[in-house]
């Protein structure tokens, strides 16, 4: 059998979606369709390529095999699109960064306009997600994380910037509560953070820094912590580059407690032979290294 670039996107897709439905959803297809070329190609390869479980699609030896080929194909493709349109020196075409919702809400917005400025045919996808993303899915083309992983031998893995992160609540909330003049004086105020079962990295565990066992008002999101504290509702630990964004927010005890974490570029190890991705990776990170040292130096 004669394998063609369409049954390899269906084999792909549900290989990295483990099911049906996923795959249909990437494919923009009904998963009945997706389930008989499926079956049209085990049956005309002669082997099986996934055992169906409670838990979904997982591939069989042969799949493993297969979907190691159908990589390298998809990369093949990749590469001969970027021989054909990349002749301008233009990027096109459509990448999805996964990060954490601070970098996706602060940074990424105004980053990623400046390159599809100078690149008009790129759409960008922002995935703000407060977790790790799964590269060999394929639900990103790249993520941002703030620790490098510790899994995944096909990754390759880049550090940004560091960052820096401090105390902060609002003049409003300051003026009608006790002072804070000591970390220790934090324990006479409300304080924001993270839900402790729900924090997906240790690096985000800041109030274990102050010595807090909880926060009065959590969540896992930390868009929603920063807007907490902005309305004034208490005292929480703010990333320095999203200050700018709510000019009523104070600093607190910057010389007892300051914070720093880092940002870093995960890819699939694959993406390396497609110049596209290269070339777009460079530019996120020159442009986060100046958005995040242009925004730290306004607090």
């Amino acid at each position: 059998m004669d394998l063609n670039w369409d049954d390899m996107r269906v084999f792909l897709a549900v290989a990295r979606e483990e099911s049906l439905s996923g795959a249909g959803r990437v494919l923009r297809n009904d998963p009945a369709t997706v389930g008989r070329r499926v079956q049209r190609l085990e049956e005309a390869l002669g082997v099986t390529l996934f055992v169906k479980s409670p838990q979904g699609y997982a591939l069989t030896a042969e799949g493993e095999r297969l979907l190691e080929r159908a990589e390298q194909a998809e990369q093949s493709f990749a590469l001969a699109l970027e021989e054909t349109q990349g002749r301008a020196g233009q990027l096109s075409g459509v990448i999805r960064i996964g990060a954490p919702d601070g970098c996706a809400n602060y940074l990424l917005p105004q980053v990623c306009t400046e390159i599809c400025d100078a690149h008009p045919g790129l759409e960008v996808q922002i995935v703000a997600l407060p977790r790790v993303f799964n590269l060999s899915k394929r639900e990103a083309d790249m993520a941002i994380a703030v620790s490098p992983p510790t899994t995944g031998t096909r990754l390759t893995v880049q550090k940004i910037t560091d960052y820096r992160l401090h105390l902060a609540a609002t003049d409003s909330y300051l003026r009608h509560s006790p002072p804070i003049e000591t970390l220790a004086d934090l324990k006479r105020h409300r304080l924001i953070g993270y839900i402790p079962d729900m924090i997906f990295d240790k690096e985000l565990d800041y109030l274990f820094e102050i010595g807090a066992e909880k926060a009065d008002f959590a969540s896992n999101s930390v868009s929603v912590q920063f807007n907490w504290i902005r309305q004034g509702a208490g005292v929480g630990i703010v990333h320095d580059f999203a200050i700018p964004a709510a000019p009523d927010l104070r600093k607190l005890l910057p010389d007892q407690l300051s914070l720093t974490r880092a940002f870093y570029l995960i890819r699939h190890g694959d993406d390396r032979k497609v110049e596209r991705l290269n070339r777009f990776a460079q530019a996120l990170c020159d442009g986060l290294r100046a958005e995040v040292a242009r925004l730290e130096a306004l607090t």
